[in-house]
């Protein structure tokens, strides 16, 4: 196995083309490190166009993890849902950060919650289920409303449902097209909130403030940094967090989104092991960012002062706001403010609910930052 601390020069490995890995490698290149891209999109994947190099195969074609292999001395992942074996042969050859076991115990809802019940960490009820008689007992002990979620890929809303009591539940089941599921209790929260953290190799352990986030149709659209929440609440975040990272042997950057309950406790939603969409403000109002701790952990060195300088406020920008697939809309209002930062993805195409980029905003605190993001989104048409 190749060892040790990466040296400017050598080779990161990413597997996923998208827009993480994109802005993982722009930190790679300040540090002088080169990079590979792993994908099975087409050539010029938002992540392809700013590597080094890009191979573009299944990830079942062994010629292509061969060559893959052979070319990178570390390797990282910018998505989860990747096939156990393929991340198998490569922890064979080289270090994979994060583990393939933390991969895929993070890509399944299933193998996530009874991790995390496991482990004792406080997540909200579940049951799992394979078929709808399962289903219906699940419902009835857990109770309505209750949400019932494939066990395997499903982000950004994919894959659920809310149960209410009044559905038919043979017509749910065969809407899932899946052969598992999880029902989860519903959860009566006032926020939900996001720490975004980073482990070496070594057991070092820092993480960003935690962070509020406000969804629309199940996919992030407004992160406040930091979350106005009370100090002891941050500090039982950021604990919970490195638990949880401790528990799974991390190494990388690695979110953990909760739920503030009205009652001030505390339950984990999901894990992502990589960075995360709620991170993205980090870029610019943080001393080191999500990305570059992810760079740094990978590579073997101790990760980066996660202190925030700036309040910020961090919104998602989805195709639905391009005229058409292949049309801009007008980016004078985030470019005219002083204080705001547009990131674009390099996405050839637009479409309703891509991820197309972001802009954050900076201000003197969060509350007069979140006034001049929606703003900008009113001038943009998004209010």
């Amino acid at each position: 196995m190749k060892k040790g601390i990466l040296q400017p020069g050598q080779t990161i490995g990413i597997v996923g083309g998208g827009q993480l890995g994109r802005m993982a490698i722009r930190e790679a290149r300040r540090s002088g490190y080169r990079t590979l891209v792993f994908t099975d999109e087409p050539p010029g994947s938002p992540a392809g166009q700013v590597a080094d190099g890009e191979i573009n195969a299944s990830y079942f074609d062994e010629d292509a993890r061969i060559k893959f292999i052979r070319e990178v001395d570390v390797v990282t992942v910018e998505f989860e849902n990747i096939p156990g074996p393929f991340l198998a042969a490569l922890e064979e050859k080289m270090g994979v950060h994060p583990s393939r076991t933390a991969v895929e115990i993070c890509q399944n809802r299933e193998r996530e919650k009874t991790w995390l019940k496991k482990n004792k960490i406080p997540c909200a009820d579940f049951r799992v289920v394979k078929n709808v008689e399962e289903l219906a007992v699940a419902v009835a002990e857990l109770g309505t409303p209750c949400v019932i979620k494939t066990a395997a890929f499903g982000y950004d809303g994919k894959g659920q449902q809310k149960l209410t009591g009044g559905e038919n539940l043979s017509a749910v089941w065969e809407s899932l097209s899946a052969p598992r599921a999880v029902v989860e209790q519903w959860v009566d929260f006032v926020m939900e909130i996001s720490v975004v953290c980073a482990r070496g190799q070594d057991g070092s352990f820092v993480h960003f403030p935690p962070c509020e986030n406000i969804h629309a149709r199940h996919i992030l659209d407004i992160t406040i940094a930091p979350a106005r929440i009370e100090p002891a609440l941050t500090d039982e975040a950021g604990k919970l967090a490195e638990n949880i990272a401790a528990a799974l042997k991390y190494c990388g950057t690695l979110a953990v989104e909760m739920f503030v309950r009205r009652d001030g406790k505390l339950l984990v939603n999901e894990l992502a092991p990589r960075p995360h969409n709620s991170g993205h403000h980090t870029i610019n109002a943080c001393v080191t960012n999500q990305f570059q701790q992810q760079l740094r952990t990978v590579a073997g060195l101790p990760p980066g002062d996660a202190r925030q300088h700036t309040p910020a406020v961090m919104v998602n920008l989805l195709g639905d706001l391009w005229p058409a697939p292949d049309k801009h809309p007008d980016w004078t209002p985030v470019l005219r403010h002083p204080r705001a930062f547009l990131h674009l993805y390099g996405k050839k195409s637009a479409r309703e609910r891509r991820k197309m980029g972001h802009f954050t905003l900076l201000g003197e605190t969060p509350d007069a930052a979140l006034a001049d993001a929606r703003a900008i989104r009113r001038e943009l048409g998004m209010e």
